[in-house]
């Protein structure tokens, strides 16, 4: 079917849907648009399904939500005992988040697998936890993260709480594909309760819990009581989920000084006082450090609308606020963790750490001055999330912490995506034991480059959207991977991992990456440094992971750079 022919079913099936009727309406005559909206199906992965919202095949909508639904219900039902312990339904703040997490639960009751609605919007860790406290089949939560507010998302959680891997994700697929936009019914509401099979989370069934569980994971409990009301501190939600939880940790391990944006504090679909809700972006900062000017804190936590990321600001020795890098805030956290549990005998002889390929290398020489074994897995949490039940079910390992660059960040066992609210607790306890130290967590991080290297980490998006974009993303894997580098910024490529072969080729020789294929391809360099380029599986771009080291920061900085400009030309 044609796009045009795509574009005139819609609006003869949702002929009674007066919203999405006027929206088709509106690009009559729009060729690209059309084409855009229509070319192809929204695609359904590991990180589930993530675009605009509008009407139309390629966008966000209750449509494509309830097809989602159905096909994941499907799927579920191969089995039919398991399909009865039900799926968790969580929400952001977004647009149309809440209608869509109660389409998808009555789209499940319609199919007869019971439904656990959360009564409001709540975090991904959250959601994660819940899975394993209910002891669901699956969880299903409505967000797309840290994007601008055009956006929303559906993302899938298996029974252990983690997203879906890339099996059970080709399983859902293939149901999604075989159902039809109008073969997707919701069940009347009051007869999914009546019938027991909608089920209405409160705010003590699994909050409580979840809190309680959070709190064990403070490592000095008695610092805190200690330092904590000494701490300055100012949070921001970005007007997303992470308000109340990160609010009521913070105050429970006894800080009782935080102060909180007021023009960010309450849910806004619009992301009206910044351009987007992202930790990652210094503009997310703006209004969090004039209120610590304001009020003399010395450390600033911002988390995204499904809270699971958090973004960090400290000051440096001149008062002035600086970003960490998500790098820097798990290496800080990292090295934390590892030391304070070596000075208490904690640390475990068997301990493990996770980390993405993508995020940098310094977490290893972290690991390795503690006899702790690094781990990496290809991104997406959902592989941190799988090596924490594979060290539960072998016993090998003991799991102490995954990162990813990206703001994620866990030290738990309990939940299986990263959670902003955990490291809110870490990061704070962090900066109690600097106090104590009469440092601050800015002089931390140049005390751990100090001693283990200078690193630098740039990462570079290039967008490119809609079908041509798409294909030119294809043609620049392709082209990398016919004819790799040898040299990149005037450094000797040492080997080439190319992950879609599962293959690392050194010196004429090959040996397999031990990781699942994705299209991914990382350049090991001379001198530790090394680029990486990947398709992101959420967004219409290309990224360009670009690190570097060396013993003084100046060094890594140019090296950093020149390597940026060779690896951006390389794609062009």
């Amino acid at each position: 079917m044609d796009v045009h022919a795509s574009y005139e079913q819609w609006l003869r099936d949702f002929a009674q849907d007066e919203d999405t009727v006027k929206d088709l309406q509106a690009i009559a005559g729009d060729e690209k648009e059309i084409e855009d909206r229509f070319y192809t199906e929204l695609s359904f992965g590991t990180a589930g399904m993530r675009g605009v919202l509008g009407a139309g095949m390629n966008r966000m909508n209750r449509y494509n939500v309830r097809r989602a639904t159905k096909g994941l219900a499907k799927y579920l039902l191969q089995n039919p005992e398991e399909a009865r312990h039900g799926v968790v339904i969580a929400y952001d703040s977004r647009r149309c988040s809440a209608v869509f997490a109660r389409d998808t639960a009555l789209v499940l009751c319609q199919e007869g697998v019971p439904a656990y609605l959360f009564d409001a919007l709540r975090p991904v860790p959250v959601l994660s936890y819940a899975v394993r406290h209910l002891h669901a089949i699956a969880g299903v939560v409505i967000t797309a993260s840290h994007n601008p507010p055009q956006y929303n998302g559906y993302k899938v959680y298996g029974e252990d709480g983690a997203q879906l891997g890339p099996e059970a994700a080709d399983g859902v697929t293939r149901f999604i594909r075989a159902t039809a936009y109008t073969d997707c019914v919701l069940m009347d509401e009051d007869e999914a309760k009546a019938r027991g099979l909608l089920h209405i989370i409160g705010n003590k069934e699994v909050d409580d819990d979840y809190i309680a569980q959070v709190k064990t994971l403070c490592i000095q409990p008695e610092l805190m009581a200690k330092e904590g009301a000494n701490l300055s501190i100012v949070y921001t939600p970005l007007h997303g989920s992470g308000n109340v939880p990160v609010r009521r940790i913070l105050k429970e391990i006894g800080i009782t000084n935080v102060a909180v944006v007021k023009e960010q504090e309450l849910p806004d679909p619009n992301f009206s006082t910044i351009k987007v809700p992202n930790p990652e972006d210094p503009g997310a900062f703006t209004l969090a450090i004039k209120l610590a000017n304001e009020v003399g804190a010395n450390v600033i936590f911002a988390t995204d609308p499904d809270c699971d990321r958090l973004g960090v600001a400290v000051r440096d020795k001149d008062g002035d606020f600086q970003l960490l890098t998500g790098n820097q805030i798990g290496c800080v956290l990292l090295h934390y963790i590892l030391s304070t549990k070596q000075k208490n005998g904690t640390l475990p002889k068997n301990g493990a750490a996770v980390k993405s390929i993508v995020s940098t290398s310094l977490a290893n020489r972290i690991c390795e001055s503690y006899g702790v074994t690094m781990f990496e897995t290809l991104t997406g949490f959902k592989f941190i999330g799988e090596k924490i039940q594979q060290f539960q079910d072998t016993g090998d390992y003991t799991f102490l912490f995954g990162f990813e660059e990206s703001y994620g960040f866990l030290s738990s066992t309990f939940v299986r995506d990263k959670d902003g609210v955990n490291a809110s607790l870490l990061i704070a306890e962090v900066a109690a034991a600097c106090k104590a130290e009469g440092i601050t967590l800015y002089d931390r991080v140049q005390e751990i480059f100090a001693k283990y290297g200078y690193f630098v980490e740039k990462v570079v998006s290039k967008t490119l959207p809609g079908k041509d974009g798409l294909t030119r993303m294809k043609e620049i894997m392709k082209e990398l991977r016919a004819n790799p580098p040898k040299e990149i910024g005037g450094m000797k490529v040492t080997a080439v991992r190319d992950y879609l072969k599962g293959i690392r080729a050194v010196e004429g020789k090959e040996e397999p990456t031990g990781l699942p294929a994705s299209d991914v391809l990382y350049f090991e360099l001379e001198g530790g440094c090394w680029v990486c380029v990947r398709p992101s599986g959420t967004e219409p771009k290309i990224k360009l992971y670009v690190n570097s080291n060396a013993r003084d920061k100046e060094e890594a900085q140019r090296l950093n750079e020149t390597l940026r400009q060779a690896s951006e030309a390389l794609m062009a």
